[in-house]
């Protein structure tokens, strides 16, 4: 007998969705698993511009954990599947599309020199490919 397990397709995905979940729910903290380098850049970014406090990453000898302190400022963030090439030519076309307001919200982007948001891809002139937002 084969036993069919789940896979996990998107783990950013997953740890984005529980955020907001928790979020929407007024948690103060949520624990997220499992963990990728990618989820840990994404949520300094977000700790970066203060819409998460600090979190934690706890070492379980298996995919891992972070425990993550929030403080109610998040709306909404999601993740941008299939991860679009973004140009800095269409920067303001998808900036527009994607987020409520050109004054907040960022757009994070995977570029040749690390995860970062659109604002700082911008200024240092590069694009990338799009893997989330968050407002």
């Amino acid at each position: 007998k084969a036993l069919s397990k789940m896979v996990k397709m998107n783990v950013l995905n997953d740890c984005l969705r529980s955020i907001l979940n928790a979020e929407k729910a007024g948690k103060r903290q949520v624990i997220l698993r499992p963990i990728s380098k990618v989820v840990v850049k994404f949520l300094r970014v977000m700790q970066k511009h203060g819409y998460i406090n600090e979190f934690e990453i706890i070492d379980d000898k298996r995919s891992g954990k972070i425990v993550v302190e929030l403080n109610g400022r998040l709306n909404k963030v999601g993740v941008i599947s299939p991860r679009f090439d973004l140009k800095i030519k269409n920067f303001e076309k998808f900036v527009y599309q994607i987020l409520p307001s050109r004054q907040f919200g960022y757009i994070i982007l995977t570029t040749n020199q690390g995860i970062m948001d659109h604002r700082e891809a911008r200024r240092k002139h590069i694009g990338g490919k799009m893997l989330g937002y968050f407002y």
